[in-house]
């Protein structure tokens, strides 16, 4: 655990990144300072390096329940996703140009499709429920001889809440189509298994779970068609070209190591958290509303719509002892509110005041407790000056 630092704004924020766990730092640093190989050097530098990779390989894949040649590295979850759905689509071009995905897609997910759309490829894009999650029987009817990949996320970046993948993926398989998995927010945080999922492309982001920014993963179930997005060498099985960062690679597989070591125990921790600060600020302000699904989310979410103020406003007003994120990621629409909430429904008044608050590895009651006070208090300043 970090040591307490009443002179700084309690982190709320490990949606948008986790901090570096130390024991990735370490893992890191020699592979800066000491070991410099290029992995594809047939030397004692260059085998260093690879075996480094190759560890990191395994690592990555035994936190999904994946084969080690079934991982390739990236830069990072949007470069992963951009490889999956373009890299598919592309790849199985002869066949259908027909795309399916979610309104409350990542940008990076609904970018790439939204360029295959320009390109010539049609796209549907499937509603969800008021708690966020797609109706796979609606997906089913959307599905054409065409249709040549599904993306969908499993767990949404604002509000926490999961996809039923196991049950869509079912539906895919028995139509001989790929589906795409955004795990970025997941993967680290609740137990996530390729296996199990039963999905052909899955994405994971390090910074989502203590490894530094700058790297990423893609699942690749192997047979999958996939043309790379890049001309190069043959790193990655020649599907990611470009020589590897050795360095980050390392730290993504030590944070591969620990989450797998963690995961029971802190997703408990922190799911605790989350629900004492859901409850402490419940109890101090009436008309208080839950975004997203009131179970199936990540244990460390909580986005809230605080009632009669803006989220913004209401951070400001706390800035100086919670450092967290409103629900505005402008996914469409209105540019002033959170288009992930529009997508279910919930009213302009209620994406205006909506703040998610994400908790973490090193999150501790202290701070909630702190935070929730912070945050009662500003929204009771709002109040106040608005009554003016």
């Amino acid at each position: 655990m970090k040591p307490e630092r009443p002179d700084t704004p309690i982190y709320l924020d490990y949606n948008a990144t986790t901090p570096v766990d130390p024991a990735v730092a370490d893992a890191i640093e020699p592979w800066l300072r000491e070991h410099f190989g290029n992995p594809s050097s047939h030397h004692r530098f260059g085998n260093e390096a690879r075996q480094a990779v190759e560890r990191a390989r395994e690592q990555v894949a035994g936190l999904i329940d994946a084969s080690p040649g079934e991982i390739l590295f990236t830069s990072c979850a949007t470069e992963a996703n951009n490889l999956a759905i373009r890299g598919v689509a592309r790849a199985l071009r002869q066949r259908g140009t027909h795309l399916v995905t979610t309104a409350v897609e990542h940008p990076s997910v609904l970018e790439p499709c939204r360029r295959l759309q320009a390109d010539g490829w049609s796209l549907t894009v499937l509603p969800v429920d008021s708690s966020g999650r797609v109706d796979p029987e609606q997906l089913a009817g959307a599905l054409r001889r065409e249709t040549v990949l599904v993306s969908i996320m499993l767990a949404n970046n604002e509000t926490g809440s999961l996809q039923p993948i196991e049950e869509i993926a079912r539906i895919t398989r028995a139509h001989d189509i790929p589906l795409h998995v955004d795990a970025a927010q997941a993967v680290g945080k609740i137990p996530v298994s390729v296996r199990q999922l039963d999905v052909d492309l899955l994405t994971l982001a390090g910074h989502k779970f203590y490894a530094p920014k700058g790297i990423g993963a893609l699942y690749l179930r192997r047979r999958t068609p996939l043309e790379p997005l890049l001309a190069g060498g043959g790193q990655e099985q020649g599907l990611r070209p470009g020589t590897e960062n050795v360095p980050f690679i390392v730290g993504l597989g030590e944070a591969a190591r620990l989450a797998r070591e963690k995961l029971e125990e802190e997703s408990s921790r922190i799911r605790r958290l989350r629900d004492l600060l859901h409850q402490a600020l419940a109890k101090e302000i009436p008309g208080l509303r839950l975004n997203g699904h009131p179970d199936d989310r990540l244990p460390g979410t909580l986005n809230l719509s605080f009632p009669g103020v803006e989220g913004q406003a209401l951070l400001t007003h706390c800035a100086d002892t919670v450092a967290a994120s409103t629900g505005s990621a402008c996914h469409a629409g209105d540019e002033s509110t959170s288009g992930v909430l529009g997508a279910m429904g919930v009213a302009p008044e209620g994406r205006r005041g909506a703040v998610r608050l994400s908790l973490g590895r090193f999150t501790t009651q202290k701070e909630i407790e702190r935070a929730a006070r912070a945050l009662v208090q500003a929204w009771r300043t709002l109040q106040q000056e608005q009554a003016r």
